[in-house]
């Protein structure tokens, strides 16, 4: 029950986005910050931006199976949070398995918590993303409250 309430705590319905028209990896990463900023989980959408970036340069954030993880580690960053697009198509992405990418899950994090729970809590996430059934049931997702709630509740 801990552990939910803790997730509870990065995983917001207001940063969901389902069946994104986008084509492109540009195209969602900046999609994604935007909402970000409009939620105002960030400060600054560029800087944000530019330390995603940086991350992504540093080796590959698409683990496999559809799913990509880029994460950027930013004094832009007021709340650490996650914000998840599934895509209505495909999109080329750097994977660990050659193969295009369908759900992205953004990882925000605030500079000051490298180290503390919130990164126990995201974390947790990637856990997840380790089973089969979490990935089949995540790539086949409708609305906004089946994804809240299959986080939630997995």
């Amino acid at each position: 029950m801990e552990d939910t309430i803790n997730l509870k705590s990065i995983i917001n319905r207001e940063l969901m986005i389902i069946d994104s028209l986008t084509d492109s990896k540009k195209g969602i990463l900046e999609e994604l910050c935007y909402l970000l900023q409009e939620k105002k989980y960030i400060n600054d959408y560029q800087k944000f931006l530019e330390d995603i970036y940086l991350r992504e340069s540093e080796g590959v954030t698409g683990i496999g199976e559809g799913i990509a993880i880029p994460h950027g580690k930013s004094i832009a960053v007021k709340d650490t949070t996650v914000a998840i697009a599934t895509l209505k198509n495909e999109i080329e992405w750097e994977t660990l398995d050659g193969e295009n990418v369908k759900v992205v899950i953004l990882f925000a994090v605030k500079d000051t918590d490298a180290t503390t729970t919130h990164i126990v809590l995201l974390q947790k996430v990637a856990t997840l993303l380790a089973r089969d059934t979490f990935i089949k049931k995540l790539k086949n997702i409708n609305t906004k409250d089946e994804l809240y709630d299959l986080i939630i509740n997995s």
